[in-house]
């Protein structure tokens, strides 16, 4: 066997063989409320389910002004696959919630997702 074939064989079974979960993070499933949605009055919860445990380090509201608005939390900072947290009650406006966390794996994750409340 030549030696470009002898290494192309021995990086293809490396491949083949490697653990899938080398590859696979933690990712946000769903929200409450869905992103994008429009509600007729403030929602009582504010929730993210995960595929994985997730903990949950930074989470903040914030309308379209930029005033942030305070969250109570109940995962005491623990790695959660359903994290929750109730906001205010929130006036008429256009929000946005941005997150950071932490994987099981440690891997840093991060994202946002909006709502609006209208009359």
């Amino acid at each position: 066997m030549k030696p470009a074939t002898y290494l192309a064989a021995i990086v293809a079974l490396s491949l083949a063989f490697a653990p899938p979960s080398a590859n696979a993070h933690s990712k946000k499933e769903a929200t409450e409320p869905a992103n994008g949605i429009v509600l007729e009055t403030s929602p009582p919860i504010i929730s993210m389910r995960f595929d994985m445990p997730m903990r949950v380090t930074l989470i903040s509201v914030t309308d379209q002004d930029g005033t942030a608005h305070d969250l109570t939390r109940t995962d005491n900072m623990q790695p959660v696959s359903e994290f929750s947290a109730t906001p205010p009650v929130l006036p008429t406006g256009q929000y946005t919630v941005e997150w950071r966390g932490l994987a099981a794996d440690g891997h840093p994750m991060q994202g946002a997702f909006s709502f609006e409340i209208s009359n």
